[in-house]
């Protein structure tokens, strides 16, 4: 058998020119710097198995339908197809007396889908949030049964369901103010740390006098202005969630925009814009990404903290904070307010172990 070529041997042609031998594209390329931080993240286990733990409870949260809905999730009645979880029929279309849409809870609907060729396939919780089942002749706030896995709140609603849908539109909010914000914050900071001089002064005075306004006051006035609505309460977060990110971007502008990969980009002729989004925010976005995680955690418990003064959401849309009022004030009635608060540890705790595996993935120091 041949030995096998060094993929280092230098050959030499019959021009006198060297090369290297084919070989040589067998060779691994050394990891980029994105690539060596997942790395690092991965070997993090207790934030890469927290990572995965909350992606599946925001996948669980987003299809909440299909696991928590008082209407089935498919049905056939006399011969025709129905998905109510989506589009809910009339009583009078499955074969009842009234126009109103179907309540698959009511004795006279169960009955029709009880008839022999009907059936109907229910989500594993059959219960929606805002769903009371008028046919239990148990008083609310009732305990953990086999109907209500984790009890009633005061006013009949399942507690399960309450907290799926309450959680869901926590996440979801929580990402989308940490979106905005982060944006904000990257422009403010970017703007300031890039061109310096006025520009720097004068943004730096802003966010000074910015965030010297009392955003509880200012909250309280528009909620006594207008309907409470989560879109507004992301506006008013987002104004004032950005400052903190945006000293943190500022200074690594200011760090990197002196850098000589800069000044080459800038000699070459590249504009402000292509240089700072092609060479300087690639190399400032660490203490962004390490910052995601907590930021939501403050997005999380900001909307809870208002929902429970009653300053945030409508109170028909679910909600942990108004869960945790709920909770405060029936004491005796614990599986209200302890399913809840523990949630909230989960979640906090999940984000606050991503966040720190991010803060070690990012530490070039570490290998």
């Amino acid at each position: 058998m041949a030995p096998r070529p060094n993929p280092f041997e230098v050959t030499v042609g019959p021009s006198g020119e060297s090369s290297m031998l084919p070989d040589e594209a067998l060779l691994p390329r050394p990891a980029g710097p994105w690539a060596r931080a997942w790395e690092r993240f991965r070997r993090h286990r207790l934030g890469y198995v927290s990572l995965w733990v909350l992606g599946a409870m925001l996948l669980v949260a987003t299809f909440a339908e299909l696991l928590s809905n008082e209407r089935p999730l498919v049905a056939r009645i006399d011969g025709q197809w129905y998905v109510p979880v989506f589009s809910n029929p009339s009583e009078k279309q499955l074969g009842g007396d009234f126009g109103t849409p179907a309540d698959w809870k009511d004795p006279l609907v169960v009955g029709i889908a009880s008839k022999p060729g009907n059936w109907a396939i229910h989500a594993p919780n059959p219960h929606g949030a805002d769903s009371r089942d008028d046919f239990n002749s148990g008083l609310p706030p009732a305990p953990p049964s086999a109907q209500n896995w984790l009890g009633t709140d005061p006013k009949g609603r399942d507690m399960l369901a309450r907290l799926v849908y309450g959680f869901r539109i926590s996440i979801w909010f929580a990402l989308a103010l940490t979106v905005v914000g982060t944006a904000l914050g990257i422009a403010a900071g970017a703007l300031q740390g890039y061109f310096g001089g006025r520009t720097d002064l004068f943004v730096q005075r802003f966010t000074e006098i910015w965030g010297a306004l009392p955003e509880l006051l200012l909250l309280i006035l528009f909620a006594s202005i207008f309907e409470p609505s989560l879109v507004l309460l992301l506006v008013l977060l987002s104004l004032f969630g950005w400052m903190g990110l945006s000293d943190y971007v500022r200074a690594e502008f200011l760090r990197n925009r002196g850098l000589e990969f800069v000044k080459a980009a800038r000699a070459l002729g590249l504009s402000n814009r292509q240089i700072i989004w092609r060479h300087v925010l690639p190399n400032s976005m660490t203490p962004v990404i390490t910052f995601l995680p907590f930021r939501m955690s403050a997005g999380i418990l900001g909307l809870t903290a208002l929902d429970f003064l009653g300053l945030g959401v409508p109170g028909s849309v679910p909600s942990l904070g108004e869960l945790l009022k709920l909770g405060k004030d029936n004491l005796y009635a614990w599986w209200v307010i302890v399913p809840t608060f523990g949630l909230l540890v989960l979640t906090m705790l999940l984000l606050t172990f991503i966040g720190d595996a991010l803060r070690d993935a990012f530490d070039t120091r570490k290998s």
